[in-house]
């Protein structure tokens, strides 16, 4: 999943900024941004109504924050982005199990 390697970016570049690697937290920054950036674009908003326009708001913000963290060397930032993005994977993997709940209570009825 996208929210996955998003995170796994962030947290590594937490990794390299603390062991003073700036080109590794750099770079792991920039492949956070470019996942958040896929995101984005995957964005319907004029079909995808509130939901579109409230994952682009949250997708925006993130990526400020990640910008945040690659000009100012904030790891502030990157935990709010952290926060943000993991309770956005959260979400998302409990509407998949409250789908399969209800497909599997559906096979059981037919």
């Amino acid at each position: 999943m996208l929210y996955d390697g998003a995170l796994r970016f962030m947290v590594a570049s937490k990794h390299s900024a603390s062991s003073g690697d700036l080109e590794g937290r750099a770079k792991n920054l920039q492949r956070a941004q470019e996942i958040v950036t896929e995101l984005m674009s995957c964005l319907d908003l004029q079909r995808g109504s509130d939901i579109a326009v409230n994952l682009m708001a949250l997708y925006t913000y993130v990526l400020e924050q990640l910008t945040e963290a690659n000009s100012k060397s904030s790891s502030e930032a990157v935990d709010r982005a952290i926060q943000v993005m993991g309770e956005l994977r959260d979400s998302w993997a409990e509407i998949e199990n409250q789908l399969r709940s209800s497909n599997q209570i559906s096979d059981l009825a037919a």
